[in-house]
């Protein structure tokens, strides 16, 4: 347990609840563990900035892994919204060399739906590769998918990225992360960076590895992939070379470079204030998104079992079905999660958005444990108001 972590920050009147939740949250961890933010939007204004830890702040930056997945899915809704893109065109139509190997009759949906099979590439990539999505995307266009392209789905976790960037760059002459930076990054000032300017390098702190316990140690011994296995390839476990996540996103490469499936950086405030911004008006500005955008973009497109994880999960277009994990949100609630236990969504039918970043790695990877019991205080203060 930590002793004397001080919660510091503020919560707008009737989110108390919501302090005294994330101050349990900090006081329950190991000695060294307990640096995270928290931050939560409703009705477009901010509700919750907290943070507490040995050397975190409030403006601290980390490396959020697939939280940047959303910023990515964000910018293709954008595109699709305006007519730029359409999700029922094949691949192929905007990216001719992508339509070989069983991929031609892909379409963009399925693509966005985890659907497409292309997770790896069978020689695995080096740290440079996938630091930059251009190189990983020539890499990909001529593999063939691990399953019947459309048939089934799987997390396409460190590639997705690469893959739609390069749709979006063929579509508008810019990649991905240049249209996230003019369209949405900039005009509300996030604290979220694909691409994080040298600057800004100062306000970094470098992900913690995980730090289990022997019973940890022996479950995810217990629970490992095959590198040659669909997961395997997924986590690029089967080149020269495997690699090691948290190493990745703590190089000045990645964080500058920014892959568009990991290697975003930001605060919690930044994470949530990117989904409030796509729901509803934030800085008297209209919302990103058009209602049938989101609706569309937050429908269930990818259920039952996943062929990575290796269990059940659904997929929206893109973004994870975030109310299938914590059922006390919404239908439509979308977002994404992180590997290191962070964690950001919006709800549209309460109004919701909320932003979690952590330093230390979680147990066990993905979305840390504590943000069911934090998003939860974050939906019963909105509710109650």
């Amino acid at each position: 347990m930590s002793d004397n972590v001080t919660v510091q920050g503020t919560v707008a009147e009737g989110f108390e609840e919501v302090r005294e939740e994330f101050a349990a949250v900090l006081a329950e961890e190991r000695p060294g563990h307990a640096d995270a933010q928290l931050a939560a939007f409703a009705g477009g204004r901010q509700v919750v900035d907290l943070w507490g830890g040995d050397e975190i702040t409030g403006t601290t930056l980390t490396s959020v892994f697939s939280s940047t997945k959303g910023a990515a899915y964000l910018t293709v809704a954008l595109l699709v919204q305006e007519g730029v893109l359409d999700l029922d065109r094949r691949v192929g139509h905007y990216w001719p060399e992508f339509a070989v190997a069983g991929k031609e009759l892909l379409t963009l949906r399925e693509l966005l739906a985890h659907r497409a099979g292309v997770v790896g590439a069978d020689a695995g990539f080096t740290d440079a590769e996938l630091a930059d999505d251009r190189v990983m995307a020539e890499r990909l266009a001529s593999q063939r998918p691990y399953w019947r392209a459309g048939t089934a789905f799987g997390y396409h976790a460190l590639v997705i990225g690469a893959l739609i960037g390069e749709v979006v760059r063929r579509a508008t002459g810019q990649s991905l992360q240049e249209v996230f930076e003019e369209r949405v990054r900039a005009p509300y000032d996030l604290d979220f960076h694909l691409g994080l300017p040298a600057e800004l390098e100062s306000r970094v702190l470098d992900i913690l590895p995980m730090d289990p316990t022997p019973d940890q140690q022996a479950e995810l011994a217990a629970g490992a992939a095959s590198p040659r296995s669909i997961g395997g390839i997924a986590f690029n476990q089967n080149g020269e070379h495997p690699t090691d996540l948290v190493a990745f996103v703590n190089t000045r490469t990645a964080r500058a470079k920014s892959p568009a499936s990991v290697g975003g950086v930001a605060t919690a405030t930044g994470l949530a204030k990117m989904y409030a911004a796509a729901i509803g008006e934030v800085d008297g500005r209209a919302p990103l998104l058009k209602p049938d955008t989101a609706a569309e973009f937050g429908q269930i497109h990818s259920d039952g079992y996943d062929q990575v994880i290796r269990g059940r999960h659904s997929y929206g277009l893109g973004f994870e079905v975030v109310s299938d994990t914590y059922p006390f949100l919404g239908a439509g609630a979308f977002g994404h999660a992180g590997a290191a236990g962070s964690q950001a969504f919006a709800d549209p039918r309460s109004g919701v958005a909320y932003g979690y970043t952590r330093r230390r790695f979680a147990f066990p990877g993905g979305p840390a444990p504590e943000n069911e019991r934090l998003a939860a205080a974050v939906l019963r203060a909105a509710e109650a108001r």
